[in-house]
C-alpha cells in the first residue's frame, strides 16, 4: 500500500475540507499514478471530490460507518477495509486521505509518495511529518517549480511497516 498526498511546508494538507494548493504539476502526478488503481479515502475526501462523486477510472474504496457511495465500494470499518484490499496488488492500493484515514493506515503502507509545497497554506489538517519519523527514510527528492510555487516529489520509504494485511 502506498499514501499519496500533497503537503504544505508544515504537513498541512487541507483547509475546510478542502486542498491547500491548486498545483497543476502535482494534479497530474496524482492522475498518473492512480488511474487504473484503487484508492482508499475516507468519506469527506470523497465528498470533497468534484460533484461529491467517486474518482474516474479508479477503484474507489471509503471508509465510512454512516453513508454509501454509488459506484464505490464502501466499507464500515477497518477489519472491513483491510479484507478489501486483499483483492488487490499492494503496490497498487493508494491511501488518498483524509487525515484520519492517513493516520491509520500509514503504518500499513510501504512508501509515501509526498510533494511537498515549499508554502504555508494556514492548514486544518495535518499529515503525519514523516521527517520526524524514525519508522520513515526519505529516498529521492526531485525539485520543481509551479508558477510561482517551489514544490517537491518525494518519496519516502517505512522502515518499519505493520504487515497485518
Amino acid at each position: 500500500m502506498i499514501a499519496i498526498v500533497a503537503v504544505d511546508e508544515k504537513w498541512g494538507i487541507g483547509k475546510n475540507n478542502s486542498l491547500l494548493f491548486s498545483v497543476p504539476e502535482d494534479m497530474k502526478f496524482f492522475r498518473q499514478t492512480t488511474t487504473g488503481k484503487v484508492i482508499i479515502v475516507g468519506r469527506k475526501t470523497l465528498e470533497s471530490f468534484p460533484g461529491a462523486k467517486p474518482l474516474k477510472n479508479r477503484i474507489n474504496v471509503v471508509l465510512s460507518s454512516s453513508k454509501e457511495f454509488e459506484g464505490a465500494v464502501c466499507v464500515k470499518n477497518n477489519d472491513e477495509l483491510f479484507e478489501e484490499i486483499k483483492k488487490y496488488k499492494r503496490d497498487e492500493v493508494f491511501v488518498c486521505g483524509g487525515a484520519s484515514v492517513y493516520k491509520t493506515l500509514l503504518p500499513y503502507c510501504e512508501k509515501a509518495l509526498v510533494t511537498k509545497i515549499r508554502a504555508d497554506g494556514k492548514a486544518d489538517a495535518f499529515f503525519p511529518n514523516l521527517d520526524l519519523n524514525a519508522n520513515w527514510e526519505l529516498k529521492d527528492a526531485r525539485p520543481e517549480k509551479s508558477g510561482e510555487l517551489e514544490i517537491e516529489f518525494c518519496v519516502y520509504e517505512n522502515k518499519n511497516i505493520l504487515n497485518r494485511i
